[in-house]
């Protein structure tokens, strides 16, 4: 598949090496928590399963094997320090962490994994000067949709379309769980390299709401999968976390997506998310 660069990326990123870094806010483990009514605050509820109607396109997605170090995306989505981002890329984690400068992270204490979808929350991350709002539906057949985050630890937008609703299977024997497939466009700045470390990330749709969350892809078929739209609400209620939800603002085209995500790092409503596991 071709893949074609119509504009640069407009802002100089600091890329963050996940080794040798430093956690601010102390010492300890993060406390990783499921959303299950015996564990969730009070009149919360647990997390619902989306079900599909009739066949569904299924992806398989590989087993990521034992924990190791690694980095994600994640994104603001109240001022106060609520987060979103991929289960995956806190699950197995003794320490997460939110970039802040270069080889320095601040830690994160409570995180909320999803026990059916590929989603996560951070409920007492860095503040933010913007929310990204969420959307409820999901968007039509070929829609457009933009991916961003950090690839590789490199700052990068993947313009896509909309393919459909799908079912992803993790391993040979994992629970089935809805996903949107997105057929890739345009990388910006051009790449050939895996979209690993974009996990997590936010996809912003043409009226700039997060339509889904960054969560696999496939190089050979030209395709990203992201999580369900209802996933994050439905994370965040069985968890009793509320966002008040942010202000959207339209996107044209890619080259004002590449501008939202330079105002999006500005503000410090898109970071790099460390994970660090204990030998």
């Amino acid at each position: 598949m071709a893949r074609r660069s119509g504009c640069s990326l407009p802002i100089l990123l600091v890329i963050f090496v996940a080794a040798a870094l430093t956690f601010e806010r102390g010492s300890g483990n993060v406390e990783i928590l499921r959303p299950q009514v015996e564990r969730a605050p009070v009149g919360a509820g647990p997390e619902e399963i989306i079900e599909l109607p009739g066949i569904e396109p299924e992806y398989g997605i590989a087993e990521p094997g034992p924990p190791r170090d690694s980095q994600g995306t994640g994104f603001a989505i109240s001022p106060d320090g609520l987060w979103l981002t991929a289960e995956h890329v806190v699950n197995g984690c003794d320490m997460v962490g939110l970039a802040i400068a270069p080889g320095q992270a601040d830690r994160v204490r409570q995180v909320f994994e999803s026990e059916v979808s590929d989603a996560a929350a951070i409920a007492d991350g860095l503040p933010s000067e913007i929310a990204l709002p969420l959307a409820t539906e999901v968007p039509q057949p070929g829609a457009d949709g933009w991916h961003i985050g950090f690839p590789t630890g490199e700052p990068a937008v993947v313009h896509s379309r909309f393919i459909g609703m799908a079912n992803a299977v993790r391993g040979r024997f994992g629970p089935s769980q809805p996903i949107l497939a997105w057929a890739e466009i345009e990388r910006i700045p051009e790449f050939d390299h895996t979209l690993g470390g974009i996990s997590g990330g936010p996809t912003l749709d043409r009226l700039g709401r997060v339509v889904g969350i960054n969560s696999a892809s496939s190089e050979r078929r030209g395709r990203v999968l992201t999580t369900h739209p209802a996933q994050a609400r439905n994370l965040l209620r069985a968890a009793g976390l509320a966002a008040p939800g942010g202000t959207s603002a339209p996107i044209a085209d890619t080259r004002q997506a590449v501008e939202r995500f330079a105002a999006l790092y500005r503000a410090g409503a898109i970071r790099q998310v460390y994970c660090d596991v204990s030998e």
